[in-house]
C-alpha cells in the first residue's frame, strides 16, 4: 500500500533545546520536503544550561531559540515543561507524556536513545516508550484536565544516535540505517545555530569548543558510512506491539 506522506504527522522529541537540531533535523527537513506535519517537543525548556543566567531567563532565552529553530525546519514546536536534570520515570510524569502523545496523536516518533550521557536523554527515551503503548489503553487515566481521548494506534517509534555514537563505556552503537541528509545540512546547522546561548555553555561543561563543527563532524562521519556527504544515524524499535516495517526507510527511498 503506497503511504501518503501528507496524512502522516512526524513528531520529534528529545530532553532539551537544540538536542532534535544536532541530531535530527536533517530527516525531519527531509520530511517535510515530502509532505509531513512536522512537531518537535522538547522535555524541559532547558532551564539549567546556563552560568551566566538564572533559571528563569534561560529557560525564556532557550523557549525563543527553539521557536525560531523550529519555523526554519518548519515545525510545530511545544515543550512539555519538565525541569533540567528531573526528568524522572514515575506515575506522574508517565501519564503526562501519554497525555502529551494522547494530543498530538503522532504516527511517528523520532526520540532519545535508551543509552546516552546523561539520565535526561534516557528518561525521555523511556518515558516515550512507555507512553506510545498507554496512550492506547482505554483504562489508562491521565489525571489531566480534560484528558484527549486514547489512542487508536501504536506509533513507528525510532531512537537517534546517542552522543559521539557510543554506550557508557565508549563501545560504538551503530546505526540500523543512515539517512542521507547532504542536502539538508545547511537548513540544519542554521536551526542549530539558533540556539546560541548554549555556544558558551558547552564550551564550559562539556569542553566542545564549537558545537557547531562538532555537530558538522558527526553528520559526516555518519555520512560516509553510507558514501554520503552527511547523514543522521536511527534505531528501529521493534519490540511488541509497535509496527517493524521500516516506514522511514520507505519514505525516503531507502528499500
Amino acid at each position: 500500500m503506497e503511504i501518503d506522506p501528507s496524512k502522516l504527522h512526524v513528531l520529534a522529541i528529545h530532553a532539551h533545546p537544540d538536542d532534535i537540531e544536532f541530531q535530527c533535523a536533517g530527516t525531519l527537513r527531509r520530511l517535510r520536503k515530502l509532505g509531513c506535519r512536522i512537531s518537535v517537543a522538547t522535555m524541559t525548556p532547558g532551564d539549567g544550561g546556563s552560568a551566566e543566567y538564572n533559571a528563569e531567563e534561560i529557560s525564556a532565552i532557550r523557549r525563543e531559540e527553539a521557536r525560531r529553530a523550529a519555523v526554519i525546519l518548519e515545525a510545530e514546536c511545544s515543550c512539555l515543561e519538565f525541569r533540567d536534570l528531573s526528568i524522572v520515570f514515575d506515575n506522574d510524569s508517565r501519564r503526562r507524556m501519554t497525555e502529551f502523545l494522547r494530543r498530538t496523536a503522532p504516527h511517528i516518533i523520532l526520540t532519545a536513545p535508551p543509552l546516552d550521557y546523561m539520565h535526561d536523554h534516557e528518561i525521555t527515551s523511556a518515558l516515550v516508550r512507555d507512553a506510545c503503548f498507554n496512550a492506547s489503553v482505554p483504562n489508562y487515566r491521565t489525571c489531566q484536565w480534560d484528558p484527549a481521548p486514547p489512542t487508536l494506534k501504536i506509533p513507528w517509534l525510532y531512537y537517534v544516535d546517542p552522543v559521539e555514537g557510543t554506550d557508557h563505556f565508549g563501545n560504538r552503537i551503530g546505526p540500523d540505517f543512515v539517512v542521507d541528509i547532504s542536502a539538508e545540512m545547511p537548513a540544519k546547522l542554521e536551526a542549530l545555530a539558533c540556539h546560541a546561548s548554549q555556544r558558551e555553555w558547552l564550551r564550559r561543561q562539556h569542553g566542545m569548543d564549537e558545537y557547531m563543527d562538532a555537530c558538522e563532524r558527526w553528520s559526516r562521519q555518519r555520512g560516509g558510512e553510507i558514501g554520503a556527504q552527511y547523514g543522521e544515524g536511527f534505531r528501529q524499535y521493534k519490540g511488541h506491539p509497535h509496527p517493524v516495517k521500516n516506514i522511514l526507510g520507505e519514505l525516503l527511498g531507502m528499500q
